[in-house]
């Protein structure tokens, strides 16, 4: 299955109005690709489309909620009426409430619901038949580690991305028995500073948080980018996530003992808010239009990404070392002898 490089493409970014999004409309267009971006949020996307324009890259710009199917709809129709096709669609739009379960109204369940599965299932719907007819392009729907490993405090949000995962399984099967050039890709961040924890509608009484450590939006772009040029399955963002699907393999149990001593405290800021301050679950928060959130003090870098986006050259590098260290090993046995 080949892809075409970056700067032939034509792309669709949903969610790109803060974080994840944002970043990866900015980082498409610096490398050439004429991007289409999307959002609830018009001022947003307006100081975007400027921030391109003043790269001097190429980019358009529709106002959608991804909880309609029309508006999904018109990214899509916007896309090829402007540059005459879709070669990749990222899908990142979220929205979370934080609470115990007993606590989430049946709407609110239902709107995350909406947002965070449905609005990846008719992102789907809409760019599948463009990319078919083009022979080849690239699905990217950003999910999560909570596609995994499901987390307290997070109900709706962990069943949208289990949701997610489930959905893009059975696409991805549906597509190879096809023999079609589309590529379906998963990927799963661990916890990333962005203004997600900022949006969601918290009943914690304070501030929600990710349970650190935190990685860097740029990470995920950096995933992005690599699985809109190389098919991948999936890819797992951050070294805490792969350990964390390691273990949730090997033992749900032992997470879930691990998860009652540190997912209450661990999600929780001492910063006192309400359930009445601004959140995004049904309308936009402008002020958070922005890529970064507010926990850079706790991010760390992740090696194992790297790797992953090297195949070939991490093998490589693995083997020499290996190599390396079987010569070594060989020199010093030898020399005890002689």
């Amino acid at each position: 299955m080949q892809l075409k490089p970056i700067a032939q493409q034509i792309v669709a970014i949903v969610g790109a109005s803060s974080g994840i999004g944002r970043e990866a409309a900015l980082r498409f267009a610096q490398r050439g690709a004429k991007v289409v971006v999307s959002a609830r949020s018009e001022s947003g996307l307006a100081s975007l489309v400027n921030e391109i324009h003043q790269l001097g890259g190429e980019a358009t710009a529709v106002t959608a909620d991804v909880s309609v199917f029309e508006q999904v709809q018109a990214i899509a129709d916007k896309a090829v009426a402007t540059y005459g096709r879709l070669d990749t669609w990222v899908h990142s739009s979220a929205t979370g409430v934080f609470a115990p379960f007993e606590q989430v109204t049946p709407e609110e369940f239902n709107r995350v619901i909406d947002v965070t599965l449905m609005g990846q299932v008719y992102g789907a719907m809409v760019a599948l038949p463009h990319l078919k007819r083009e022979g080849q392009g690239a699905l990217i729907h950003i999910s999560s580690m909570e596609g995994r490993r499901a987390l307290p405090l997070q109900s709706p949000y962990s069943c949208a991305k289990h949701g997610v995962e489930g959905f893009l399984e059975s696409l991805r099967v549906e597509l190879q028995h096809e023999g079609s050039g589309v590529s379906v890709t998963s990927i799963k961040p661990a916890v990333i500073n962005t203004p997600f924890y900022n949006n969601g509608l918290t009943k914690l009484g304070v501030k929600p948080t990710g349970i650190p450590p935190y990685y860097e939006p740029s990470l995920v772009v950096d995933a992005i980018l690599y699985t809109a040029e190389h098919p991948t399955r999936d890819f797992i963002v951050g070294d805490v996530g792969k350990v964390l699907d390691v273990l949730q393999r090997v033992s749900p149990s032992l997470v879930d003992s691990l998860l009652v001593l540190t997912g209450f405290k661990g999600q929780k800021t001492d910063e006192l808010k309400s359930a009445d301050a601004p959140n995004n679950l049904y309308e936009p928060v402008a002020e958070h239009d922005h890529i970064e959130g507010d926990f850079g003090n706790l991010t760390i870098p992740s090696v194992t990404d790297w790797f992953d986006r090297h195949p070939a050259l991490g093998w490589g590098v693995a083997g020499t070392v290996g190599a390396a260290v079987l010569a070594l090993l060989a020199n010093q046995a030898s020399g005890g002898k002689s």
